[in-house]
């Protein structure tokens, strides 16, 4: 793994906040492309994926091979009540989360992050591995942020 990811998670959280800033509580909750998530339930999925995977990330480094369950993303926004949540303390706690994990990540041996779980639905994974998606899932969900925005007439500057 590049360790230069490590100095790229906080502040991705930033282009997450920028993408949904000025948007109104209508926007964020509008479902501009119909079966799909709105903005405000992206948001929402990525602080709840964001404290899941940085768990993870933790259980391997400090736990023998530990066990790590699935989750089904659907069944979370489905059931846990996204629209009643808000975007800026999702966002915060997203920025805190990485910050934190930032400081541990920064402390560890290269060797750490060959460090293995077994995931209940993907096998064997690495702290490294994790890492990674932690970087990439925010980035792939922006995109469909950025995307719904122009739909709502509100494309990013």
């Amino acid at each position: 793994m590049d360790r230069a990811i490590i100095e790229q998670l906080e502040p991705a959280v930033d282009r997450l906040k920028n993408a949904v800033v000025g948007l109104s509580r209508a926007d964020l909750t509008a479902f501009p492309v119909p079966s799909t998530w709105s903005i405000q339930q992206i948001v929402i999925h990525l602080a709840d994926s964001d404290l899941m995977i940085a768990d993870r990330i933790k259980r391997i480094v400090a736990e023998d091979r530990p066990l790590l369950m699935n989750a089904d993303e659907s069944l979370w926004v489905k059931n846990l009540a996204c629209e009643e949540q808000s975007v800026e303390d999702a966002l915060l706690l997203m920025k805190v989360n990485r910050r934190q994990l930032a400081r541990i990540l920064r402390k560890l041996p290269d060797a750490a992050f060959e460090r293995a779980g077994v995931h209940s639905a993907r096998g064997v994974v690495t702290a490294g591995g994790f890492v990674e998606v932690l970087n990439k899932h925010l980035d792939h969900h922006l995109k469909f942020i950025v995307e719904k925005r122009k739909m709502l007439g509100k494309p990013l500057q």
